[in-house]
């Protein structure tokens, strides 16, 4: 195992700019989605541009837009414009609507909190989105407390514990795609070592959730539903469990999803079109962050800022188990500060994944280490997103659902676990 080189701290710079700008801002106002992130990580790569003035500015300039344009960030960059086209073609021709009808009308009375969760898991899987799940759950969730004994932020903390197990497993999740690419692996083979890390997680927080709402019981109107509005999630997750191309999965995806659309009369040809634009346009955002980002990095890392890390976090590390703790707290720190678990993946994944290579940590590990714990840390943050939206339509204090968030917590006591038991055991490579 190679020596790390102590490298340069001053080329940390930018992200201290970054983080001072993002959380100096929250903290003064309040508010931690006042200032545009995407500004926020602009001019923190003007800051890493202006550094190091031993070279020129050309060469500087060169090295940004060669980070920027690695060959994993394009993928990235093309998968979350599919992702987000499949979505919103998806949602706009009634197939949210229909998955969360079919399960209602499934899910006993008495145990309806779990079946919240349950769908809430469901949703999240197939849409890849926990903004959206919350968005659409939360108002069903706020209903049902409303007509029942059952604590208003119990019930958003289940709708948000279903939503973060999808933002952390789902195809087409930012947070996975993100995870993924950044450890150079391939989507099924973290799904298979994540899913197993996290499954006692969902049937523990089941379990409790039944527990606590036991007899009591709410009257759900049945909604109608239609089976082929729900047949495009369908496909994706079995399309991708089967190792099916990323791109080939997710225009599978769209096909369907929009010749359905046509065919009951959801959409006329050009109304599709404008929906898969819309979809696109809504993740120009956080494919831009990852570009800048990425050439960012790439910045720091010439100036030896990378290298400061890496000793920093593996000074004390002396096994393989302590460079896997090593990369859930430095992910988990990054996402305390950024309150948004896909911006501390895109942030924290380069340095785990030069840890991971210097201690032997298998590229499937290391990315489920990665989303486990930027997910855990997400669903916990009374200044997140998730909890603010679910707080807002529920008209109570974020806090207030804290003290129910047992999906959140339970990833990271399993992720802990997996981590000391030295869990999933891979079969060396010849």
């Amino acid at each position: 195992m190679g020596e790390v080189k102590r490298g340069n701290p001053w080329a940390l710079l930018p992200f201290a700019v970054f983080l001072i700008l993002f959380i100096g801002t929250g903290a003064v106002t309040g508010d931690f989605y006042l200032f545009p992130v995407i500004v926020a990580i602009a001019i923190s790569c003007a800051a890493a541009l202006a550094m190091n003035r031993k070279e020129s500015f050309q060469k500087k300039v060169d090295i940004f837009c060669q980070g920027a344009g690695n060959l994993n960030i394009m993928l990235m960059v093309v998968i979350f414009l599919l992702a987000g086209a499949f979505s919103q073609v998806a949602k706009g021709m009634g197939a949210v609507e229909s998955t969360v009808n079919l399960a209602l009308s499934v899910v006993p009375q008495n145990l309806l909190m779990v079946g919240i969760f349950i769908i809430a898991c469901f949703i999240s899987l197939s849409m890849g989105t926990s903004m959206g799940t919350i968005v659409a759950l939360a108002p069903i969730g706020a209903g049902i407390s409303e007509q029942t004994d059952i604590s208003m932020a119990l019930s958003m903390a289940a709708v948000i514990g279903g939503a973060m197990f999808g933002d952390n497993l789902s195809f087409i999740s930012d947070t996975t795609i993100t995870a993924v690419r950044s450890q150079h692996t391939q989507m099924k083979d973290k799904f298979k070592v994540n899913f197993w890390i996290v499954l006692p997680a969902a049937i523990v927080t089941c379990v409790i959730l039944g527990m606590l709402t036991l007899g009591e019981n709410a009257v759900i109107a049945k909604q109608a539903y239609q089976w082929v509005k729900i047949l495009p999630y369908i496909l994706v997750i079995i399309t991708a469990l089967m190792g099916l191309n990323v791109f080939l999965v997710l225009a599978l995806g769209i096909i369907l999803a929009g010749l359905t659309g046509l065919a009951d009369g959801s959409y006329k040809l050009m109304e599709l079109i404008q929906q898969v634009g819309e979809g696109m346009a809504g993740m120009y955002e956080i494919a831009f962050l990852a570009i800048l980002i990425a050439g960012m990095v790439e910045v720091i890392k010439y100036n030896g800022g990378i290298d400061f890390l890496l000793h920093l976090v593996t000074r004390r590390i002396k096994s393989k188990k302590g460079a896997e703790f090593g990369i859930a707290g430095l992910v988990g720190l990054t996402d305390l500060s950024t309150a948004n678990n896909t911006i501390a993946i895109l942030i924290a994944g380069p340095l785990a994944k030069n840890i991971a290579d210097q201690y032997g940590i298998d590229p499937r590990k290391s990315a489920s280490l990665l989303d486990i714990f930027s997910c855990s840390v997400q669903g916990l943050i009374p200044y997140g997103a998730q909890i603010l939206v679910a707080a807002g339509v529920a008209g109570i204090s974020p806090l207030s659902i804290l003290m129910f968030s047992y999906y959140p917590v339970l990833i990271g006591i399993c992720g802990i676990i997996a981590i000391l038991a030295g869990y999933p055991k891979f079969a060396k490579k010849k």
